[in-house]
């Protein structure tokens, strides 16, 4: 009874910590859309050049630090031993200070020069700003690993959701500030503060917890402090790559792109108005990303090497249902986003600006949620570091790619950049989980009835459009635009799912699996129900 409570608590736990961090996640991708609309493709341009940074260190307080230290609370309770303030959150805050103060003092003393190969010396203050945020980094990072270590995901999504929500909120009004002082360069040294905002947000919520049941025990104990180094490194920063992938990738973006631009004869301020212009589809392949991969992985139970060995059919089972559903979610908003981009442009963002290579972009949604579906099978697999490194050639084949295509295909060159990146990890991480999965497997995957039904969705969507077009019908208004491009969204996706059923992509297991799923098992063909 003890058991099947603590397995019910642990599942509540963690179920809890994934919707806390796909809130947050869906926040961060949802505010720069009226970022972009305050402060115009100039400022949304100013503000992407300091937002990997700003990414990196909220990757690293979220997900990063708080799994090391959730390590080393399991291996120290494992043991038998306590928590005490002397031997165990001393040092590890010690060390989680001294590795956020290396960081703040290589970016803070290289501010000047990042600025400049980014061609932008002006950018200098706010990657400054940028970096000072890693130096409240360790204070909410720690907390969060303890109580993960301890089985209570309650204080960590609890300030997930709160560091988010007060960021967010700070970082809009920031903006309106900014741009209301003419101070358009200040919009990163804005987003930098309500991001400190935020995390101190984070800790009143611990200080608040803690007040009331200190996590902590009194009286040292020997601990080999130095072999947290290892941890934190290893697990808080090297592993935490594996969520990286798209702020790398923007990161990329961010010091190659405008002066490659400028190399192909574009001016200056229009170089960045363009950056600007393309970092609109971030939000978009964020929110794709995070949408289809998370559901996608919501469906299957996790899969561990142990697992795989005792019950390998039934592991196999669960990669091919969480490719196969990320696959065909992530294909789906592709070419929904694809289709409709004109009317997503001009709701988002107020005019059609880009919409072509936006247009080109929206395909990395298939590739990165596809690689953080794999990412995630191979971590419980036990390719932890092996997921890590590729991520790191991902960089370097999308930094070359941006040097050979941008001067001659200009944003395009870097759409294409982004796409051929993220694919190349998920060819690597198929050559990783071959030795589990081989290739030939994957012809299972149901391409013909996927490539059919995106194809019907297409084609509805077109036709309504131009009758739309026909009949002369004004979207100037924003809030017509807003019902019938929501119209349009919900007719795609509906159709897109009748049509996977239809044509067998989707067999009646899987659809009991969904919510109200037996209601559409009538759908299938006739030898699939």
């Amino acid at each position: 009874m003890n058991h099947s409570n603590s397995s019910h608590l642990l599942f509540k736990g963690a179920f809890l910590l994934t919707l806390s961090g796909l809130i947050g996640k869906v926040l961060s991708a949802g505010y720069r859309i009226p970022l972009q609309n305050i402060a115009g493709d100039f400022g949304f341009y100013v503000y992407q050049q300091i937002y990997p940074i700003l990414g990196i260190a909220i990757v690293l307080s979220l997900y990063g630090f708080p799994a090391a230290i959730s390590k080393l609370v399991a291996e120290i309770r494992e043991q038998g031993q306590v928590l005490s303030l002397s031997s165990f959150y001393l040092p590890a805050l010690l060390w989680l200070f001294g590795i956020c103060g290396l960081i703040f003092m290589i970016g803070y003393t290289q501010a000047d020069e990042l600025a400049s190969i980014m061609g932008d010396e002006r950018l200098t203050p706010s990657l400054q700003a940028a970096f000072t945020v890693f130096l409240l980094l360790p204070i909410p990072s720690l907390f969060r690993g303890v109580y993960q270590g301890q089985g209570n995901m309650h204080p960590t999504a609890i300030s997930q959701v709160a560091e988010q929500l007060i960021r967010v909120l700070l970082i809009i009004a920031a903006v309106i500030y900014v741009v209301s002082e003419g101070q358009i360069y200040h919009i990163g040294v804005g987003a930098s503060i309500a991001s400190l905002g935020g995390i101190a947000a984070s800790i009143v919520v611990f200080l608040i917890i803690i007040r009331k049941n200190p996590p902590w025990t009194k009286g040292p104990v020997d601990y080999a402090s130095l072999s947290f180094l290892k941890t934190i490194v290893f697990y808080g920063i090297f592993i935490c790559l594996n969520y990286m992938l798209l702020l790398l990738i923007q990161m990329t973006d961010a010091l190659t792109l405008v002066p490659h631009l400028i190399e192909a004869g574009i001016a200056p301020v229009e170089a960045k108005v363009l950056k600007g212009v393309f970092d609109r589809g971030q939000p978009l392949i964020q929110l794709g990303t995070v949408l289809a991969s998370s559901l996608a992985l919501a469906l299957i139970p996790s899969i561990t090497r142990k697992k795989i060995k005792d019950h390998p059919k039934q592991v196999e089972g669960y990669i091919f249902g969480s490719v196969k559903f990320s696959l065909i979610l992530a294909s789906g908003a592709s070419a929904g986003s694809i289709t409709l981009f004109p009317f997503i442009n001009e709701l988002f963002f107020q005019d059609e600006k880009g919409t072509a290579v936006l247009r080109i972009l929206m395909l990395v949604i298939i590739f990165s949620s596809l690689a953080v579906t794999f990412s995630s099978i191979l971590q419980g697999l036990g390719f932890v570091s092996h997921t890590a490194v590729i991520v790191i050639f991902a960089v370097f084949v999308k930094w070359g790619l941006n040097v050979l295509l941008v001067p001659y295909l200009l944003l395009n060159g870097a759409a294409i950049a982004s796409i051929c990146s993220t694919a190349f990890v998920v060819v690597c991480q198929c050559l990783f989980l071959s030795r589990y999965f081989s290739f030939r497997k994957w012809r299972r995957l149901p391409w013909l009835s996927i490539a059919c039904a995106l194809a019907g969705m297409i084609v509805v969507l077109i036709v309504l459009i131009w009758i739309q077009s026909s009949l002369g019908a004004g979207l100037e208004n924003r809030l017509f635009l807003l019902v019938y491009t929501l119209s349009l969204t919900a007719v795609g996706a509906a159709t897109y799912f009748l049509l996977l059923i239809r044509l067998g992509a989707l067999h009646r297991k899987e659809l009991e699996a969904l919510p109200y799923g037996r209601s559409f098992v009538r759908f299938l063909p006739k030898g699939l129900k």
